[in-house]
């Protein structure tokens, strides 16, 4: 079984062999112990700021397997790390499955991929538009035009995440994340983020990429329908038999949900339908920017400039005494603030990057988590408390789509001013405004002691002229659509919802996961 000799540490300059040498040195062993080396991970360790290092993980084979377990009971680095091939077999009969994939974000392309690639020939219904015509959709609301309320940021081919910074971290440690990575290498990301430990693809690369797994489920029999939106379900002994959507009906003998944590109308229909649903906490709040290179001062110091580095990035968090947590989420190093809206007449904001980050503003969202002790317990309550302050958004800044904004010192001193050498990025237009007339009290109280606690943590954070952009508020589903260890809805046997819309999944891997997992489901029953 292969073994992982982890805590690795080299100068930011070194190549692989000299990885290598020190991997085999810290396990003992020679080049002809082994039959298999490779770096599995590598991450920055930058809090001696005097002495920044990489710290890699080394993926070893050795050709003796007795070997491997005397290394791992006597090296406290090693550790076994178990073979994974993901491989599906065609079921006898499956070939003839009528399986319809609602959505065509990361689980929905996923799930969609894996059909098709073990012999069933799925129907994908996208509301949106696909990744070419989306693009023109999307620049065009940036750039001050119209909103396409079917394809947007949150709507189209590639889901939400085709327009972000386009993360590869996920908090879950689920074997299926490595083939993930492989799958996007395979249609065209870079090889890099197979052993990065904060890999990222960035917008420009996710656009190509959706583009060609669309091509390889097509190629196998796969039919994508864009433009089409689910309506409703038909149901029948607890079994949906039919589907519904704007253009047309059809039978199906299984439905996988995969809708995205922005389908608010399918939300309200599966609750007329009396489909189990529950609220989820989320979380509310701004996005923050500030110059790139004061995050990167901020965590390098003198080094901040070497280009062996990349660009800075952090995660923050602060939790008051009765659990409310304030914290920083996806950040964008070199990015964008962005219109996010969904729904016409509102106003949403979130962050996007490209591959090479090289903007000159860093942003992330600043966030306070919020529960259904804050806005009711029923199944929609968190996402009608999501919309209220998206609409107060809107008509709180002059109903154009410009954003509510603030320095950081004006949202401290209660004197809401944009003036600042840092350039917003918000596109649409900033109106100086109190975020206390935008947010619950509870929302601004707990941003003013992150604010506080952050500033501690990175200088950056001390800075005033940071503009805070409000709202950010699509953090993740505020509605879990609850189903059985088999994947299944509560409510219907042959529904399976899945990826973050279904409250099951944050981010494009694990939602991408958590797809392929509702696929097996149908393959294997």
């Amino acid at each position: 079984m292969p073994v992982i000799i982890s805590g690795i540490k080299t100068p930011l300059d070194a190549n692989k062999d000299s990885i290598y040498s020190k991997a085999l040195k810290a396990a003992s062993l020679r080049r002809s112990d082994i039959r298999k080396i490779q770096i599995h991970k590598t991450s920055i360790d930058a809090r001696d700021r005097s002495n920044i290092r990489l710290v890699h993980s080394v993926f070893l084979e050795l050709c003796d397997s007795e070997r491997e377990k005397e290394l791992c009971n006597k090296n406290k680095n090693a550790s076994y790390c178990e073979n994974f091939v993901f491989s599906l077999l065609l079921k006898k009969g499956n070939e003839n499955k009528r399986t319809a994939v609602i959505g065509f974000g990361p689980a929905g392309m996923f799930s969609a991929l894996v059909l098709a690639e073990s012999g069933i020939k799925p129907i994908v219904i996208e509301r949106g538009e696909p990744i070419e015509k989306r693009i023109s959709s999307v620049d065009t609301f940036i750039n001050g035009g119209a909103f396409n309320e079917i394809s947007n940021i949150q709507f189209g081919e590639g889901g939400a995440g085709t327009f972000s910074d386009g993360k590869l971290t996920s908090r879950i440690k689920d074997r299926l994340c490595r083939y993930v990575l492989e799958r996007f290498v395979e249609f065209g990301a870079p090889e890099e983020i197979l052993t990065k430990a904060k890999a990222h693809i960035g917008t420009d690369n996710l656009r190509s990429i959706v583009k060609a797994i669309r091509e390889r489920i097509l190629s196998l029999g796969g039919e994508i329908y864009f433009e089409t939106k689910l309506e409703d379900f038909t149901f029948k002994n607890g079994l949906v038999t039919e589907i519904k959507t704007n253009r047309f009906s059809m039978q199906v003998d299984d439905v996988i949900l995969a809708i995205g944590h922005s389908a608010r109308d399918t939300f309200e229909m599966l609750l007329r339908k009396n489909i189990i649903l529950s609220p989820k906490p989320f979380s509310v709040g701004v996005r923050i920017e500030h110059k790139q290179k004061d995050v990167d001062f901020s965590l390098y110091g003198e080094n901040a400039e070497n280009p062996l580095l990349p660009k800075g990035e952090y995660q923050l968090s602060k939790r008051n005494k009765d659990g409310r947590a304030v914290y920083t989420f996806c950040m964008c190093p070199g990015g964008y603030v962005v219109p996010a809206s969904s729904e016409e007449k509102t106003v949403v904001t979130n962050g996007m990057s490209e591959f090479s980050r090289n903007g000159e503003n860093a942003n992330s969202a600043l966030v306070v988590s919020v529960s259904s002790r804050d806005y009711g317990d029923k199944s929609l309550d968190g996402m009608y408390f999501q919309r209220e302050i998206e609409t107060r958004a809107y008509k709180l800044a002059g109903e154009d789509y410009s954003a509510p904004a603030t320095t950081v010192e004006g949202f401290l001193s209660c004197e809401p001013s944009v003036k600042s050498d840092i350039k917003g990025t918000y596109s649409r237009g900033l109106r100086a405004l109190e975020l206390r007339d935008l947010f619950p009290s509870f929302v601004t109280d707990m941003l003013e002691v992150g604010l506080d606690d952050f500033s501690k943590k990175m200088k950056c954070f001390g800075n005033g002229n940071a503009i805070l952009t409000a709202p950010e508020t699509r953090t993740s589903s505020p509605v879990r659509i609850t189903r059985t260890e088999s994947f299944h809805s509560l409510s219907c046997e042959n529904l399976y919802p899945c990826g973050e819309g279904a409250g099951y999944a944050g981010g494009i891997m694990s939602a991408a996961v958590d797809g392929i997992k509702a696929a097996v489901q149908i393959i294997e029953n």
